[in-house]
């Protein structure tokens, strides 16, 4: 069975929502909502057949618009791979040329809607921001939360609490202050056992790749309404998280870095290649900070991640 290629875009407007469509009855999947786009024609690059299919779809001219995901799917009857990208720019009116159904969604809100299957990575990915910050370890508690709260204010969106010691109680009680200072601004990540999940819950958990290891087979310990990312290091790790129906991962260390000397760097080409065979965003880690965001975009990548490169009081 020949996988089709689909050019689909995640088109924002000035105040960050996102556009899609419902799919007609009649099509494959009809009824459900999707992010605008098409079939890639043979002889066409993906920019121009998604240039070609928001013009037609929608009456719309693409100004600004860079790669998101690629997500390959399997469905019964059909094996897909979407190429999505994120359309930051564009002018005329969006409407449905062809008749379907449009709304302006804001990124929190799409869990409201019902996707097929495939778009599920899009939709994580639609709401994840580029950049995750990881805590550094080693602070005292009000030079952590001050710092967390700096990095709130300065734009910071997705935030993990790092914890080296795991099973601590203080760990707990400075989780307790954190949730406090991200709720309604930024998502916060928790690690520690899973007998804490219920503890905290506006909080997604970061696990580790040794849960991963040991608890891949169960699935998923949260619903799917809370965030579950996963560290990841290789092939084997990524389709572990991948069984867990994890909805990111971290991949690490890109580059040689300061906290894991020992480790052997992947590089920018063996990560790219691993991300290419992998279906969910995916935040790179290990010697990179804000300035290499664009060129994770280029390798496939969600952003980056980071401790000493994000952290405000650095």
């Amino acid at each position: 069975m020949k996988r089709v290629h689909v050019a689909a875009a995640v088109i924002r407007d000035g105040s960050g929502k996102i556009l899609i469509a419902r799919r007609a009855d009649t099509q494959h999947q009809g009824g459900l909502w999707e992010f605008p786009g098409g079939k890639v024609e043979a002889d066409e690059s993906v920019e121009t057949a998604l240039a070609r299919e928001l013009h037609e779809e929608l009456g719309i001219v693409v100004g600004a618009a860079r790669p998101l995901i690629k997500v390959r799917h399997d469905y019964p009857d059909k094996q897909v791979l979407l190429d999505v990208w994120e359309v930051s720019a564009f002018t005329g009116e969006p409407h449905g040329a062809e008749g379907q159904p449009l709304e302006w969604v804001a990124p929190r809100d799409l869990a409201s809607y019902e996707f097929p299957a495939a778009n599920q990575p899009i939709v994580a990915a639609a709401k994840l921001p580029a950049q995750y910050l990881i805590t550094p370890e080693d602070l005292e508690t009000p030079v952590l939360l001050r710092g967390i709260q700096k990095a709130i204010a300065g734009g910071i969106k997705l935030i993990q609490l790092r914890a080296p010691n795991g099973y601590d109680p203080k760990y707990r009680d400075l989780a307790v202050d954190a949730v406090g200072l991200c709720a309604g601004k930024a998502q916060l990540m928790l690690k520690g056992p899973f007998e804490w999940l219920g503890d905290f819950p506006s909080a997604g958990w970061h696990i580790t790749s040794a849960q991963l290891r040991k608890y891949a087979a169960a699935g998923r310990p949260l619903p799917a309404s809370r965030w579950l990312a996963a560290s990841c290091h290789n092939a084997e790790e990524l389709a572990l998280a991948e069984q867990m129906g994890v909805d990111f991962v971290t991949l690490s260390p890109v580059q040689p870095t300061l906290t894991h000397p020992d480790a052997q760097p992947l590089g920018w080409e063996q990560a790219s290649s691993l991300i290419e065979g992998f279906s969910k965003p995916v935040f790179l880690l290990g010697g990179v900070g804000p300035a290499d965001v664009e060129k994770a975009w280029g390798v496939g990548a969600q952003g980056v991640a980071g401790i000493r490169a994000f952290w405000p009081e650095a």
